[in-house]
């Protein structure tokens, strides 16, 4: 299967080295030419060890099972890279050379050209500025290991927890993303029946409100009315208040007339 050429990286790894499809053994190291186009990754990512397929120092077995092991770590930490090109199949090893203070000196400076390059943004959520600091991280995580493998070992438990929170912090984030999608579609489907349903309620209250202005003039013409009888009740009962004092007063007049000439 084929496989896209790694890109760039501030992590050293060592020159690739063609490995055979059909064995899937490798072969003798291919040095790597100018106008090549392995040239190119090489060059950036650098080789501070021996060019693969030049004679090394002798080392004594327990050098040798040392760096046997070292490597065996860093494989692990930083697994090899491998691709496909022109019907070869390459390898390439995270680079097992100790680092010296001018490769860190040169690493800061990769890392601040890198930041500058891809344009990644000072503050706040960058993917560009992660991804070149991760990778710094893990430079530092193989030059560590190459002098110390327990610490390597728990830096590497230290990148990792990093990246769970980090997976963490964007599960939820992209979580609380999805729900705020769902309510406002819902709250857009819902919409229509909230306005539907205020415009009904507006025409109810318009109606209400136009029954008690009909019940308020209603009321106010059977109160005009009912004053307008209590006053011709009022004055109906003067006149006949009147009416029954004038009558008391004649027949009080024919009763003394009757009775003063029996007293003589």
């Amino acid at each position: 299967m084929s496989m896209i050429v790694p890109t760039e990286t501030l992590v050293k790894y060592d020159n690739p080295t063609l490995v055979s499809k059909n064995t899937d053994k490798r072969t003798k190291p291919k040095t790597p030419k100018t106008d090549n186009k392995q040239a190119g990754t090489i060059a950036v990512t650098g080789s501070g060890g021996p060019l693969p397929g030049l004679p090394k120092n002798k080392l004594t077995p327990v050098e040798a099972q040392k760096n046997q092991q070292t490597e065996e770590i860093l494989n692990s930490i930083l697994p090899p890279r491998e691709w496909s090109e022109e019907g070869q199949l390459w390898k390439q090893c995270v680079s097992s050379t100790p680092a010296t203070r001018l490769d860190v000196i040169n690493l800061q400076e990769q890392l601040d050209t890198k930041l500058q390059q891809r344009q990644a943004r000072e503050t706040g959520i960058c993917p560009v500025r992660r991804e070149l600091y991760s990778q710094c991280f893990d430079e530092l995580i193989r030059q560590v290991t190459i002098n110390c493998s327990e610490r390597g070992t728990l830096l590497l438990r230290v990148r990792d927890e990093i990246r769970m929170t980090i997976a963490a912090y964007q599960t939820l984030y992209e979580s609380s993303v999805a729900f705020g999608v769902r309510k406002a579609l819902m709250s857009e489907q819902g919409k229509g029946d909230m306005e539907e349903r205020i415009e009904k309620l507006s025409e109810e209250k318009r109606d209400l409100e136009q029954q008690v202005l009909e019940l308020k003039n209603k009321c106010d013409a059977i109160e005009k009315r009912e004053n307008e009888n209590r006053k011709l009740e009022e004055k109906k009962h003067q006149e006949e208040i009147q009416a029954l004092k004038k009558t008391n007063t004649q027949l009080q007049a024919q009763l003394e007339g009757i009775i003063a000439p029996q007293k003589k």
